[in-house]
């Protein structure tokens, strides 16, 4: 079996326990009557054979004297004798029975009213001459010995069964707390709050250990990501300037120029400076929606709405590149997020879609709501994306071989990407048979907050 939950793995220890104490309990009681019954047999069994003598002295009479001697002994006054004939009727004894017992040993009860005796062991044996001995003793040192062994059975293992639950209650909530500290870290720090650390109880213990261990590797992964995106951050801040004077520069040759090769030398020029200028700008822009700052700002409204706004907008572009945009919104869908890189989000899908399709494809984008989440889809009938290549389009500056040629820096779908993780979402590059969909899954408003 595979315990796949700290429940799991509680819930099997305890029944194991459980059990093993039942079964141990019955066991005990169990293997004690079976002792004391032993016992009670051997002694009934002696005072028998006594009494009933040798096979050549079981006269009547010598069978009555021996048993009015046993009754006058002091260690057999707790001892039931019976003689009876071959028809049942009683001939000696101090003890009447309301049923007729087997030959041999058996177990008699409270039902078989035998003054004085609620639970005992009885020997049938016959002494020749037509007559049967009985000899009956209590298993019991007093009325109802047994409920009360029972219930001092139920009391100490119920109460050690309690305080093993009691226990591992205990342990479950204990870890069941620690592990969600660590968990509502690791979900904050997904989320982009590099600051978020485990908290350190200050009863010490393996628990806070592990908690600075955690928090140690948590300050390098943050001193590790930080220095990366300083690098490039700083990279991208130090070049735009020079880049921005560049295509002044460029601008500034552009009017000078004498002739029309020197202008569309500048022109190819500027246009390359401006994609330079684009990718920095992009990459400062997937910075600053990773650290998770714009959550803050977070706020309801009607993403079908916007889906229309932005279709609605982008409907001229698609007709200019011979290519058809429709829209599929039902009903209003209200979510919490950025409404205005949800926008920037959409309209970057449907440049990527009329961009990389031909003349003729059809462009859809819609809206599809479940319990779970919102689904934002862009879906193309052109010649889509490769299922090996899918991972490598969402990667920073990843570029298809198909789209090396074209204008771009691969950072477009890696925005949306950083756009989608800020709404705690996922994006999918899915097969649209013919074409490719592009899903953007969003949580529902209680998954924003």
């Amino acid at each position: 079996m595979r315990f796949r939950s700290l429940r799991a793995l509680t819930l099997a220890f305890l029944l194991a326990f459980l059990l093993a104490t039942i079964g141990t309990g019955f066991a005990i009681h169990g293997i004690t009557l079976q002792t004391i019954e032993r016992l009670v047999d051997r002694r009934i069994l002696v005072v028998n054979d006594a009494i009933a003598g040798a096979p050549g002295d079981r006269r009547p009479a010598d069978v009555f004297r021996r048993i009015d001697a046993a009754m006058r002994e002091r260690d057999t006054g707790d001892i039931g004798l019976l003689l009876v004939d071959a028809n049942g009727r009683r001939l000696g004894g101090n003890i009447a029975l309301s049923r007729r017992l087997p030959l041999g040993f058996s177990t008699i009860a409270r039902d078989d009213r035998i003054a004085g005796l609620s639970a005992g062991r009885a020997l049938v044996r016959d002494v020749g001459g037509g007559m049967t001995l009985t000899t009956v003793a209590e298993t019991e040192p007093f009325d109802d010995y047994n409920a009360a062994r029972t219930r001092i059975y139920l009391i100490g293992f119920g109460s050690i069964v309690l305080i093993v639950v009691g226990g591992m209650v205990f342990f479950v909530v204990t870890i069941g707390r620690r592990i969600g500290e660590t968990r509502r870290t690791v979900e904050a720090i997904i989320d982009g709050d590099m600051t978020r650390r485990v908290p350190i109880h200050p009863s010490g213990g393996e628990f806070a250990h592990q908690a600075m261990a955690f928090n140690r590797m948590l300050d390098r992964i943050a001193e590790l990501m930080a220095s990366i995106s300083n690098v490039s951050n700083d990279i991208a801040h130090d070049l735009r300037t020079p880049l921005a004077r560049l295509r002044s520069q460029l601008a500034l040759a552009l009017r000078r120029a004498e002739t029309e090769a020197q202008r569309d030398d500048l022109e190819a020029a500027i246009a390359m400076s401006d994609e330079l200028l684009a990718m920095f700008a992009a990459m400062l822009r997937i910075a600053e929606i990773g650290g998770g700052d714009r959550r803050a700002a977070f706020a309801p409204f009607d993403l079908a709405d916007l889906v229309r706004e932005v279709g609605d907008m982008m409907q001229p572009v698609a007709a200019d590149s011979g290519q058809q945009l429709d829209i599929a919104v039902d009903a209003p869908t209200r979510i919490i997020g950025d409404r205005q890189l949800l926008g920037q989000a959409m309209v970057n899908l449907i440049e990527n879609a009329i961009r990389h399709t031909p003349a003729g494809t059809r462009i859809k984008i819609g809206v599809v709501s479940t319990d779970a989440a919102t689904m934002l889809t862009v879906t193309d009938d052109g010649p889509g994306i490769p299922v090996d290549q899918r991972k490598l389009a969402l990667r920073r500056f990843g570029r298809l071989d198909i789209s090396r040629h074209e204008v771009g820096h691969g950072l477009g779908l890696a925005l949306i990407d950083a756009i989608v993780r800020l709404h705690r979402g996922t994006l999918s590059l899915e097969d649209a048979d013919p074409g490719l969909r592009v899903a953007l899954s969003l949580p529902r408003n209680g998954a924003n907050k």
